[in-house]
């Protein structure tokens, strides 16, 4: 497959929300310019971190189309679309390719969870249903639902099914993906404090939580993984392991919103069923930010 959705960093980006729930466009515009001018390689818009769960249809097609105007076109944006639901995640697909997007992100189905012949079948529907780049989602700690190595090779053969966030936390599993698959399916890490092993097995780069205040810092990471100087890479990635760790001290995206609030972007809080950090939870995560000078930089 000579061509990839993207190489290196991709920000699984949080949606700014006003104080009545709504979505803070302004706010929302001057992230994506903070990401292009910081060297984030993709923008993923309405994911788990984007709290995609909890916006309507509407607002779900009004964020990705907003994304895909305001970047317009300088560096990728990829949609979440996925659902437990087939219908729904084509017809969110659909909506998604029609905005502008250029490719789509779909998480395995949840909750209703399904065997591997019926994974085949749900991803490849969506496939059938759009003329832009899929991007399979796995992430069996949130959904109960794995994608096993064979059932990503056969996905693999899908024209437009180019690519996977693997969020498993299974080296050894993405290690076969890779064996199995080869240039058939890209593959990126779904977790921060991987993505240096699994480029080692030849990921292409990260959808990151991490880089959402830290752009520059994982464009960095990534970039020198694709340059092979891994001795480099590992460096960094120690040194910023701590950061990348305590924005999972709380279920996401509750950490990285909380800590872009205090980097200085007024981006709200997330919407029920999250509730705000603990006390000391937030005292914590206050305390690592000033470690690493990343309070009130706005």
């Amino acid at each position: 497959m000579a061509d990839h959705i993207f190489t290196g960093s991709g920000v699984a980006i949080i949606t700014p929300m006003n104080s009545d729930g709504s979505v803070n466009y302004d706010v929302f515009g001057q992230l994506l310019e903070f990401h292009v001018e910081n060297g984030t390689d993709s923008i993923i818009a309405c994911g788990t971190t984007g709290e995609a769960a909890t916006l309507s249809e509407k607002e779900h097609c009004e964020v990705l189309e907003f994304a895909a105007k305001k970047i317009n076109g300088r560096i990728p944006v990829i949609a979440g679309t996925g659902s437990n639901d087939t219908s729904t995640a084509v017809m969110l697909s659909k909506e998604a390719q029609k905005s502008g997007v250029d490719a789509i992100l779909s998480v395995t189905p949840y909750y209703n969870k399904t065997s591997q012949t019926g994974l085949v079948k749900h991803f490849n529907v969506i496939a059938d249903a759009v003329d832009i780049p899929v991007v399979l989602y796995n992430v069996p700690s949130r959904t109960g639902c794995n994608i096993q190595p064979k059932t990503c090779q056969e996905l693999s053969k899908h024209p437009n099914i180019k690519a996977i966030k693997e969020a498993s936390g299974n080296i050894s599993q993405v290690a076969l993906i890779r064996s199995l698959c080869g240039d058939n399916l890209d593959i990126y890490s779904g977790n921060d404090d991987q993505t240096v092993p699994f480029m080692s097995l030849g990921a292409l780069g990260v959808i990151s939580v991490f880089a959402n205040i830290c752009p520059a810092e994982m464009h960095k990471i990534c970039q020198l993984c694709l340059d092979n100087n891994f001795a480099e890479a590992q460096k960094l990635h120690f040194h910023y392991l701590e950061l990348m760790n305590i924005m999972f001290s709380d279920v996401n995206p509750i950490p990285i919103k909380t800590a872009m609030n205090l980097y200085g972007f007024n981006v709200g809080e997330c919407k029920l069923p999250l509730v705000p950090m603990s006390v000391a939870g937030y005292h914590d995560l206050k305390d690592c930010l000033a470690k690493y000078d990343l309070l009130d930089k706005i």
